[in-house]
């Protein structure tokens, strides 16, 4: 049997954590999507710092309308990927900005 070699720098970049707040989230049993009032728990709770940040109150209401791709009323996989995928490349790009400053 072959050994195991560590996982490359590109393969450990690929498993990136927003992935696994989505599979964390959505696939708790048997919950594929969430609900305008199940993001809105869970910005609130999850994401706190962010919500209490909004100088807005109709912020999420705005965020999930338009996160929400299908005009469903419900947040799948994807359209939760595009959610903490657009906050991890803020968080990077904020991050670049403090570090070229």
């Amino acid at each position: 049997m072959a050994k195991m070699s560590s996982p490359t720098e590109t393969e450990q970049c690929i498993d990136f954590p927003e992935a696994d707040v989505s599979r964390s989230v959505l696939d708790r049993g048997v919950i594929t999507a969430l609900s305008k009032t199940e993001f809105l728990i869970f910005m609130n709770t999850e994401l706190a710092a962010f919500t209490k940040n909004q100088k807005d109150p109709g912020i999420l209401h705005c965020m999930m309308e338009k996160l929400d791709l299908n005009s469903d009323g419900q947040l799948d996989f994807q359209e939760f990927l595009n959610l903490t995928g657009g906050m991890a490349t803020a968080c990077h790009d904020s991050f670049t900005r403090s570090t070229h400053s």
